[in-house]
C-alpha cells in the first residue's frame, strides 16, 4: 500500500522552470513512497511531471507578458472570474478527494501572488480540515525582491497563520532564505534547507557538441537565441554547437533563428538529453534558472550567464553573480548582450581549463523527501 498522500500544487507562467523543479521533488516523493498527486495549472510540458507521479491539469493559465501581472488562457484571452472560480472549485474538489496528509504549496506565499483566488480558498479548506494536512511551502533559494511597500509583512503574515514548514531547496553555503527575504528571521514555521534540486549526475552524450546554448523553457529567450546565432558565426570555425530555444519560443523566432543559421550549428525546440549533451561539452551559454544551473554544476562544463532580467526580475542575476564569485561560470548581463560581446566570452572561456569542483550539494530532491518523512513522523 502507498505511504502518506500528497497534494503538491505548482504553477509555472512563462517558462517551465518551477514545474520541472517541482516534479524533480514529486518523483523523489514517489520513489520513497508516498502517493503524490500534482496539481499543475501552467501550459502543458511534454516529459512532466515523470512516472509515478498522479495528475490533474487545472484548465491552463500563462503570464500575459514578462511582467507576469495578467493571466490569460491558451489562446491569449484574459481570464474571467468564471474561468478562475472554476479552476478554484477543481483545486478545492482535489483536495477533498485526495484527503493528503501533506499539502506542498510550490512557491506561495513568498511568489504567485497571482494565484491567490484559488490558493487563498485552497488554505481555507486546509485550515478547517480534519486531521489537517500539514502545509508546506516549497520555495528555490533565492527569491524575487519586493520592491513594493508590505508585500514581504503579507508574505510572513499568511506564513505564520497557516504554513508548518518551509522547505528551501538550496544550500546555505551559497544562499539563505534571509539573503532575499528580509524578515526570514521572523517565519515561525521550521526552514529546512533541502540542498539545490538537480538531477541524476549524467552520462556524457555520444552526441558531443562543443558549446551547447540552451533558452530555457523559450518563452523569454529570443535575446540569447539571437545573440547566439550571430556568435556562432563569428567564433573560430570548427566547433560544433548546439542551440535549444526551448518549446515556448515563438514560432516566427525559432524559423528566424534556423534560417540564419550558419553551418555547425544545429537548432532544436527541446532535448530530452540535455543534460548528457551539457556532460559531453566543451561550454554552456544559457540564462541562469535554477534548473539550468543545477545541470550546468552537475555537468562540470565551462559556462556562460545571461539572467533574465525583464520586467524587474531580480532572482538570476542575482545568481550568476554568485557563481561569478566562486569561479565557476560568468556572466553578460542581457543589456551587454550582443553577438560580438559573446563570441568574445564564448574564445576567451574555450581558452580557459573547466571550473574547479564545487562543494555544493545538489541533493535537493531525494533529502526533500527524507525531511517531509520526519514531517509525518
Amino acid at each position: 500500500m502507498k505511504g502518506p498522500r500528497v497534494l503538491f500544487y505548482v504553477q509555472h507562467l512563462l517558462g517551465i522552470g518551477h514545474l520541472a523543479r517541482a516534479s524533480r521533488i514529486a518523483t523523489a516523493l514517489a520513489d520513497d513512497g508516498f502517493a503524490v498527486t500534482m496539481v499543475s495549472g501552467g501550459v502543458p510540458a511534454q516529459g512532466f511531471p515523470g512516472p509515478g507521479v498522479e495528475t490533474i491539469e487545472l484548465p491552463p493559465v500563462a503570464a500575459a507578458d514578462q511582467g507576469f501581472s495578467d493571466l490569460t488562457d491558451l489562446s491569449g484571452r484574459p481570464v474571467d472570474d468564471a474561468f478562475k472560480a472554476r479552476r478554484r472549485d477543481l483545486l478545492v474538489r482535489a483536495l477533498h478527494d485526495i484527503r493528503p496528509a501533506i499539502v506542498i504549496i510550490e512557491a506561495y506565499p513568498f511568489g504567485r501572488r497571482q494565484m491567490r483566488f484559488e490558493l487563498l480558498p485552497l488554505l481555507e479548506a486546509v485550515a478547517v480540515m480534519a486531521p489537517r494536512p500539514a502545509l508546506v511551502t516549497s520555495v528555490r533559494d533565492i527569491l524575487q525582491e519586493r520592491v513594493k511597500p508590505g508585500r514581504n509583512e503579507e508574505t510572513l503574515d499568511i506564513l505564520n497563520r497557516q504554513f508548518d514548514l518551509v522547505m528551501a531547496h538550496g544550500d546555505p553555503q551559497f544562499a539563505t532564505l534571509a539573503d532575499t527575504f528580509p524578515l526570514a528571521s521572523s517565519i515561525r514555521a521550521e526552514i529546512a534547507y533541502t540542498g539545490m534540486v538537480a538531477g541524476p549526475r549524467p552520462a556524457p552524450s555520444p552526441e558531443a557538441y562543443d558549446v551547447i546554448v540552451s533558452a530555457g523553457g523559450g518563452a523569454a529567450g529570443r535575446l540569447l537565441v539571437e545573440a547566439a546565432v550571430g556568435a556562432s558565426a563569428l567564433v573560430s570555425p570548427g566547433k560544433r554547437w548546439c542551440l535549444i530555444t526551448g518549446p515556448n519560443l515563438p514560432a516566427a523566432d525559432f524559423e528566424a533563428a534556423v534560417a540564419s543559421a550558419p553551418t555547425g550549428l544545429d537548432i532544436f525546440r527541446f532535448r530530452k538529453d540535455f543534460p548528457s549533451l551539457l556532460a559531453a561539452a566543451q561550454l554552456s551559454i544559457s540564462q541562469s534558472g535554477y534548473n539550468t544551473v543545477c545541470d550546468v554544476l552537475q555537468a562540470g562544463c565551462r559556462a556562460i550567464y545571461v539572467p533574465f532580467a525583464a520586467g524587474g526580475e531580480t532572482e538570476q542575476t542575482v545568481r550568476a553573480e554568485r557563481l561569478a564569485r566562486l569561479r565557476l561560470s560568468v556572466a553578460i548581463a542581457e543589456k551587454q548582450l550582443t553577438p560580438v560581446r559573446l563570441a568574445a566570452e564564448i574564445e576567451r572561456q574555450l581558452g580557459l581549463p573547466k571550473p574547479a569542483s564545487h562543494a555544493l550539494d545538489l541533493d535537493g530532491a531525494r533529502k526533500s523527501a527524507s525531511i517531509l518523512r520526519r514531517l509525518v513522523g
